[in-house]
């Protein structure tokens, strides 16, 4: 019977069935080792065979500590042994003969290292050794890891899932962990003591769990709680700290942990002291003291620069003439053009925005009304911008007045916003050169929404204020303030009072591609011009209709003053002669009729008056002092805008909001 120790297996052609070596059984010869009993049988002659001599050479060591033991047997085979030499080193059979004396493991802590079979023959490695080191310190993180869930469990009460999450942020402070109960070790106290046992007490002296608690509390992710305590290096206090201090300038509670990541690595470092210095600096440059919040949730960058540097940064707007009332709202409105940014780009895009010909003054001005300027890249947003307005026909000084009125315009994307709805203009008739002039002339045209605001109206003016598909495009380009108002408040009222009027859906058409600005005014400015015009002049609703812009004019300026004046010398003009005209040319034109009137009167002949007229044969006046206007009409294609009725009086620019 054959049978062999499982520390040492027999080589291939020793577990034949025809074995080289037979035991047989003698009770004299049976030995101990370890637990198993080995039955030794007198060896017996047996012809070898060379092809059965298959060696494996995996299993060559096995087999020569197996030789050597059995050469201490009685009666060995040394022909046997000689035939068989030992191919390994001496230091190697040291090495196996000490693998095979090991006795089993004894139970340790998890985590704790022992050295395997597969590792005692690279021990004089460096790389092997390194990789064991490494093996080993994984080993360790993750049995920090795994105290650290349980204690979470255990002392905070967190379920499975989010401890799992949270650790899994947590590499930094596992190793602060692994460092720290590795140091205790050094301690008497903590001398004879587990590793485990080191690893909870450093965690519940960190109050770390707690500190997770709260901030969970206060509306912060684990991917937040993890970084943040990973920043604070262990020193969990100073999150807390930091955090009240937070809340104290009205930092709302789902915007602490934003702020507290994004504030930079040293933000936990520093005092309050330090920050409360920051905070009054920008409480007396005019930003409000319950706008902090509001202001470091937004750009926590503030929070991480010197008391010095955030002066710098001020300086930098109040030199260009910006006071603290207008540079308190710029920080409010757009905090992050006060700490996101450097300085060198900052004096770039002043710089850039100069070469419209605005002064350091205006440009001022022009970030404290809209400091999001300072968010837009020149090389990305800018330049293909000024180069697209200046392919429409679009000069620097059109340039300058739009940037100056509608700043926004150099701050929406040119492709996804303004392209498309040039795209529409054209497609609705716009030729090119005019909607240059159009964009011009109202820029905030621009920052309309295309498919909630710019539709809507062009359908409603077609649809319902009798505007032809022929004129629209001339609506739009002569009065595109149209595509501000609102439909429902403003051009669905407007079109409705003048159709209660009598005037047809067509003639309301025609009227509006002749003056667009017609559906802007509000009801009760036209309402009172319109009596006058019946009541009171006594004109016919066509007088109206031929000349719409008689409701741009005001009323107790120049519509009631010349009326008088025309009533005092019985005379009767068109309204387009009586209102589109300057106050010298007015004067002149009622003069030469007065004097006309009056040689006519004293019997000049009528070849003399032919030859005295001057060309205004529409305005001769007939017997009694009254002119024909059945006579032709002169085309005004310029009148004067200047004693007009100011817009600002006249309009309701409620509507007219930008979209973006």
């Amino acid at each position: 019977m054959l049978l062999s120790s499982p520390l040492t297996p027999l080589p291939f052609h020793h577990r034949h069935y025809h074995p080289h070596i037979h035991l047989h059984q003698n009770a004299h010869s049976i030995t101990k080792f370890n637990t198993f009993s080995c039955l030794h049988e007198t060896p017996q002659p047996h012809h070898h065979d060379p092809q059965d001599l298959s060696l494996r050479n995996h299993n060559s060591k096995s087999t020569a500590l197996l030789l050597q033991r059995l050469s201490h047997l009685p009666n060995p085979n040394p022909s046997h042994l000689r035939q068989h030499p030992d191919p390994q080193p001496s230091g190697h059979k040291a090495k196996l003969l000490e693998r095979s004396l090991l006795r089993k493991r004894t139970p340790q802590f998890p985590g704790s290292i022992s050295l395997d079979s597969s590792s005692l023959t690279s021990l004089d490695d460096e790389d092997d050794e390194h990789r064991m080191i490494m093996r080993a310190l994984d080993i360790r993180r993750k049995v920090t890891a795994e105290i650290f869930k349980e204690f979470m469990r255990t002392k905070g009460k967190f379920g499975i899932t989010y401890a799992t999450n949270l650790v899994e942020t947590l590499t930094e402070f596992l190793d602060y962990v692994m460092v720290q109960a590795a140091a205790m070790k050094l301690s008497p106290e903590f001398s004879s003591s587990t590793y485990n046992f080191r690893a909870k007490t450093v965690i519940e002296d960190s109050e770390v769990v707690p500190c997770i608690r709260w901030l969970k509390h206060n509306s912060l992710s684990y991917p937040q709680i993890g970084k943040l305590i990973c920043l604070s290096k262990g020193d969990i206090g100073s999150i807390r700290r930091l955090a009240l201090w937070l809340k104290s300038i009205h930092v709302k509670g789902r915007f602490i942990g934003v702020a507290l990541v994004k504030a930079g690595d040293h933000f936990l470092e520093r005092s309050n002291e330090e920050l409360d210095e920051i905070v009054e600096y920008l409480e007396s440059n005019g930003v409000r003291r319950d706008w902090m919040g509001c202001v470091m949730s937004r750009c926590p960058q503030l929070l991480s620069y010197s008391l010095e540097e955030v002066k710098t940064r001020a300086g930098f707007y109040l030199d260009m003439g910006i006071n603290d009332k207008d540079f308190g709202t710029m920080v409010f409105d757009y905090p992050r053009v006060l700490g996101y940014y450097t300085l060198d780009e900052m004096n770039q895009k002043v710089d850039y925005l100069k070469e419209f010909g605005l002064s350091a003054e205006d440009v001022g001005k022009l970030l404290a009304f809209r400091p999001q300027l300072m968010g837009c890249s020149i090389e990305e947003r800018w330049k293909p911008l000024v180069k697209y307005l200046y392919y429409h026909g679009i000069t620097r000084d059109g340039m300058r007045r739009m940037l100056i009125i509608k700043p926004m315009v150099f701050c929406v994307d040119l492709d996804k916003t303004i392209v498309p709805k040039v795209k529409f203009f054209q497609d609705i008739g716009i030729h090119d050169d005019a909607i240059g002039k159009m964009l011009v002339k109202f820029p905030p045209l621009l920052t309309y929404s295309l498919y909630k605001k710019i539709r809507p109206v062009v359908i409603f003016l077609m649809t319902k204020a009798g505007v032809s598909e022929r004129d629209i495009g001339k609506v739009i380009a002569l009065g595109p303030e149209l595509l501000g108002c609102s439909i429902v408040n403003k051009l669905e009222v407007n079109v409705k009072y003048f159709l209660s009027l009598g005037i047809h859906l067509r003639v309301l058409g025609e009227m509006i591609a002749d003056f667009p600005m017609l559906l802007r005014y509000n009801i009760d400015v036209l309402r009172p011009k319109y009596r006058y015009l019946r009541r009171t002049m006594v004109r016919p609703l066509q007088d109206l209709i031929e000349f719409p812009r008689f409701f741009s004019y005001s009323l107790e300026g120049r519509i009631i003053p010349r009326y008088k004046v025309l009533i005092e010398n019985c005379i009767n003009l068109k309204l387009r002669y009586m209102l589109a005209s300057t106050d010298e040319e007015f004067e002149e034109r009622v003069k030469v009729i007065v004097e006309r009137r009056k040689r006519f009167e004293s019997g000049v002949t009528s070849e003399d008056v032919s030859n005295s007229q001057t060309g205004d044969d529409d305005e001769f006046p007939v017997k009694g002092a009254m002119l024909d206007e059945s006579e032709s009409e002169v085309e005004l294609t310029m009148f004067d805008d200047g004693e007009s009725e100011a817009e600002s009086t006249m309009l309701d620019d409620s509507d007219s909001e930008a979209e973006l």
